[in-house]
């Protein structure tokens, strides 16, 4: 494998990047509102699961792969996504992308049977997929190093009230509706954002910076993302902590309805456990410049290890409680909040020249793959917490063992 520069850049932008085409607040609201998107199609639909389940006929085995189908259509299509944003461009591309997401949630909105739903919510994880692999590339093309990490942090921070609020919002709308009103809701929201972009957003991807579609140029793509040494161990240990993040999303509702019995909860739970990420992502914005990628990242691992395995150690005894659960599955979220968007900087770090296909492989590869190791772990749930506190436990050891890998031993740096 190829080697890749052992340090970030110590100013915020290089030399090379030109900084935000907008000013950078509307810039960093533009790209969390693209994200956002994403989350809403996710989180929203957990309070009602079991209308869905209801109204379709689909059994409470059955309900959980509303969230797995939707993920499974965002992994795949990122690999075509990035090879499009790499040769038309990424605003082309986030355009149509958005016009299909719409359409598909429309498709949701209106289906009669919970095939069609699937195929519908399959449809839309593949539209919206775009929005992981074009605002990564988008944010590629205006900074890279420590600088992107900031960015990408303080739009995971705005990002992450998405899934905060997004419980909320589906039991909101389900007081003055059906399920059916949720899609029709994401289709406007993700309507007002369109237009936001269309209108504000220019092109970042420079006509000579233009890759023609081929076969062997993207196959070269690929295999340059997968020999770098920084992209394919960060991208491994990002992939372990998004099954642990997908089997709590797969896990939450009925550990909330059958673990304790409080299934009203749901939303000021979920909440509860996600503040932390938002609030780490902020945290993270304001100390990446000074201590760098690699000592954060690394110690959030780390203390994610501790605290998965401490409250593995009291579901397995017995000393389970909503407090305690939330409050640790609190804490590990944070971990995972500020791990994971620096170990996305980082993977993208040698990436500049292949900033769409890069971040398609990528995401491709956390998203598909921990969506399918998520959904075996929400299916692995016996009426405790204990398949998700292991789970967590198993993915922050995978993610530390492959960042040590990555670093050959050299953990902890200030780089």
């Amino acid at each position: 494998m190829s080697e890749s520069r052992s340090a970030d850049p110590a100013t915020p932008v290089a030399a090379d990047t030109p900084g935000a085409p907008i000013g950078f607040v509307e810039f960093v609201l533009l790209i969390a509102a693209l994200m956002a998107l994403t989350a809403l199609g996710i989180d929203s639909m957990l309070p009602a699961l079991p209308a869905i389940g209801e109204a379709l006929n689909a059994s409470p085995t059955q309900r959980p792969f509303v969230v797995t189908a939707f993920l499974i259509g965002f992994g795949v299509a990122q690999l075509v996504h990035g090879p499009l944003a790499d040769r038309y461009g990424r605003r082309r591309v986030l355009i149509v992308a958005l016009v299909i997401y719409i359409i598909a949630n429309g498709a949701a909105a209106m289906a009669g049977s919970f095939l069609l739903l699937m195929v519908a919510r399959v449809c839309a994880g593949a539209a919206i997929a775009a929005t992981r692999v074009a605002t990564v590339a988008l944010v590629r093309d205006c900074y890279h190093g420590r600088a992107m990490a900031q960015v990408m942090s303080i739009a995971f921070m705005v990002f992450m009230v998405v899934p905060i609020l997004a419980p909320a919002f589906g039991e909101l709308v389900l007081l003055f509706g059906n399920w059916r009103l949720i899609f029709w809701t994401i289709a406007g929201l993700a309507t007002l954002v369109l237009i936001w972009f269309a209108v504000r957003m220019p092109e970042t991807l420079k006509p000579e910076a233009r890759l023609p579609i081929s076969l062997d140029r993207i196959w070269r793509g690929w295999r340059q993302t997968a020999a770098d040494r920084l992209s394919l161990g960060y991208t491994l240990a990002a992939t372990a902590l998004m099954a642990a993040l997908y089997g709590y999303l797969n896990s939450v509702q009925p550990i909330m309805a059958v673990t304790f019995g409080r299934e009203k909860l749901l939303a000021l739970i979920f909440a509860t456990t996600s503040v932390t990420m938002a609030a780490a992502n902020l945290l993270n914005s304001r100390i990446v410049m000074r201590l760098g990628t690699r000592l954060i990242s690394h110690s959030s691992v780390t203390i994610l290890i501790i605290v998965s395995a401490l409250h593995l150690a009291i579901a397995w005894f017995g000393g389970e409680s909503l407090v305690v659960f939330a409050v640790l599955q609190a804490i590990t979220m944070a971990c995972f909040g500020l791990a994971t968007s620096n170990f996305s900087a980082m993977a993208m770090e040698n990436m500049g020249g292949i900033a769409g296909t890069a971040s398609s492989v990528q995401g491709f590869a956390s998203v598909t793959i921990g969506s399918v190791i998520g959904a075996g772990i929400g299916q692995a749930f016996d009426g405790t917490t204990r398949p998700l506190t292991l789970g967590f436990l198993v993915a922050g050891c995978a993610a530390f063992a492959f960042v040590f890998a990555t670093e050959r031993g050299r953990m902890f740096r200030p780089l």
